[in-house]
């Protein structure tokens, strides 16, 4: 009206995406919401899903993707942290004959003990992306698969083959405890609010039966190996800090004068195998920056520990050898003879 004041229409918070239902979306909280039905309809399908299934699925936000799954399965364990979400899960399938085959459990993923699932399908927050998968991978009893939307690169990463630019830690790490296929891609005004960059879902088969391996060896051993993926396994193992490393584990091993199939039992001395990342100070450029490498003593003798871990490599024939385009098998066939020769990384 004229002369009359003008109404100011409050700021949203930034950071803040109205939803139709009047609920904010915080994308610092990962809090993008699937918009698009026919993409929906094509996870749900590429699920697999069995009518006799018990579905897990992490970050519903406002049950899109829920209502589709409940149509499905036999029932669906729905795990959201945000209390608005919750309610609004609630509200939405209250009075429906979907209800009764809901379960709503609030808490954070990562802290909440997961229950029985035959197969869990999620559109996640990417900051826990790591972290949850490993821990879905790793609960028992196993469950038949798990199918993911990840951010593009990360799920890349865990398709990766050797060889692929993208190929890493990650990579081996993930394809040691399962099966891992590239679904679909999935670009970002899919979502709302739209995230910045694009997504990809992934199927995940946890290996049935697992790979028999040490995981603290395992882990230990791939971070020596990938901290410089590019450069051979004999530039690697000839460093000083990764030599003083292995040397002090086999001394110690030594002392307690173990036999190999006791060696699992030390599995608690934390404080002899520390493998973390700032021990060993590695890039992995691409570029040969001159690394820091033990050739010998003061006389210019190379020590017989050092022989030893040589030795094996030659013999197994790695040297040459780059952990970029190892096979899986080929890592843990190293590691197997490592151990044999009493070399030890956990």
């Amino acid at each position: 009206m004229a002369g009359g004041k003008t109404k100011k229409e409050k700021a949203r918070p930034a950071g803040h995406t109205p939803y139709q239902g009047g609920i904010s979306f915080h994308k610092s909280k990962g809090q993008h919401i699937l918009k698009n039905p026919l993409l929906v309809d094509s996870i749900v399908q590429k699920s697999g899903i069995k009518s006799t299934d018990v579905i897990l699925e992490i970050g519903p936000g406002t049950g899109n993707l829920t209502k589709k799954l409940l149509e499905v399965g036999k029932r669906v364990i729905a795990v959201e942290i945000d209390a608005r979400m919750v309610l609004e899960l609630q509200r939405r399938f209250q009075g429906t004959p979907l209800s009764s085959r809901l379960q709503v459990i609030q808490g954070d993923v990562l802290k909440t003990e997961l229950p029985y699932f035959d197969i869990c399908v999620a559109n996640i927050p990417y900051q826990i992306s790591s972290p949850l998968t490993f821990k879905l991978l790793k609960h028992q009893p196993a469950f038949r698969c798990a199918i993911i939307m990840f951010q593009r690169e990360f799920a890349m990463r865990l398709v990766a083959q050797p060889g692929d630019k993208l190929y890493c830690r990650l990579t081996v790490n993930t394809q040691l405890l399962s099966r891992v296929s590239h679904l679909l891609k999935v670009g970002r005004n899919n979502f709302r609010p739209p995230p910045k960059v694009d997504s990809s879902v992934v199927r995940l088969e946890p290996r049935k039966p697992p790979f028999e391996v040490n995981q603290n060896e395992w882990d230990g051993f791939l971070r020596i190996c990938f901290n410089r993926k590019n450069k051979t396994l004999g530039s690697i193992f000839r460093q000083k800090s990764v030599i003083n490393l292995l040397e002090k584990n086999y001394k110690t091993l030594q002392a307690l004068n173990l036999a190999p199939a006791q060696q699992g039992a030390l599995e608690d001395i934390d404080d002899v195998m520390d493998f973390s990342d700032e021990d060993i100070e590695m890039n992995d450029d691409g570029v040969d920056d001159g690394m820091e490498v033990e050739d010998g003593n003061a006389e210019g003798e190379v020590s017989e520990f050092k022989k030893k871990v040589l030795s094996v490599l030659m013999k197994a024939g790695f040297e040459g050898e780059r952990s970029s385009k190892l096979k899986l098998q080929q890592f843990l066939d190293l590691l197997s003879e490592f151990n044999k020769d009493g070399v030890h990384f956990s």
